[in-house]
């Protein structure tokens, strides 16, 4: 079995811990070592019979282990995944995909990306590094996320979409085909996108808006 850490102690952590125990209960693959938190609150609490061992300077300890960053905010999983590289260059990334996940063989899904229960993915999906894809999601042929996305539960991608670096897509919104939506932007649970959305921006409603712009 690989040795496995899972960077982050909150609830995407713990559901993280449960995707691996649910991998390795069709393979045994994944030993996981504990979560790695720099929260001094969290050090040496059991979560869900896993211990957090401690913060980033803990990596340093298990470098034979895998990395996955288990931590839902974009921008939060890039910062972290960043400092990891700059401490750890030669660290290794896990990906892990649930076993109820539909998804063709013509697809690519990068390191350290993440795809939950039940979501389905068709073909010629280009998936970049650390993405997370929650339950219940469709995602159609051609789209690309690019690195960092997060894409919260039952929310439904049409085909040829293009979703940007560190976008946030919120539970249950649906993207059109051929849209796209830029870096950094959060598109609000519930919304419905049938026009291409800017970068740096948050964007709700059904067609969704623009309604706050920042750096």
């Amino acid at each position: 079995m690989k040795n496995l850490l899972i960077i982050g102690a909150g609830g995407m952590g713990r559901e993280v811990a449960w995707l691996v125990e649910r991998i390795n209960k069709q393979n045994s693959i994944w030993n996981i070592i504990g979560f790695i938190d720099d929260s001094i609150e969290k050090k040496d609490k059991n979560l869900n019979g896993y211990k957090v061992i401690g913060g980033l300077d803990t990596i340093e300890k298990y470098p034979d282990a895998y990395l996955v960053c288990a931590v839902g905010a974009s921008k939060t999983r890039k910062s972290i995944v960043d400092k990891i590289h700059e401490r750890f260059p030669d660290s290794e990334y896990a990906t892990l995909i649930d076993p109820s996940v539909e998804m063709s063989d013509k697809n690519i899904i990068g390191e350290g990306s993440i795809i939950c229960a039940h979501s389905i993915l068709t073909v010629n999906i280009d998936i970049g590094k650390h993405v997370i894809v929650n339950m219940d999601c469709t995602i159609g042929h051609d789209a690309v996320l690019n690195s960092f996305v997060m894409v919260y539960p039952g929310v439904n991608i049409s085909g040829n979409t293009n979703i940007g670096t560190c976008t946030e897509l919120g539970t249950g919104m649906q993207i059109i085909q051929g849209k796209k939506i830029g870096d950094n932007s959060i598109v609000g649970a519930g919304s419905v996108v049938i026009k291409d959305i800017p970068e740096n921006c948050t964007a709700v409603g059904c067609p969704a808006k623009p309604i706050k712009f920042f750096e």
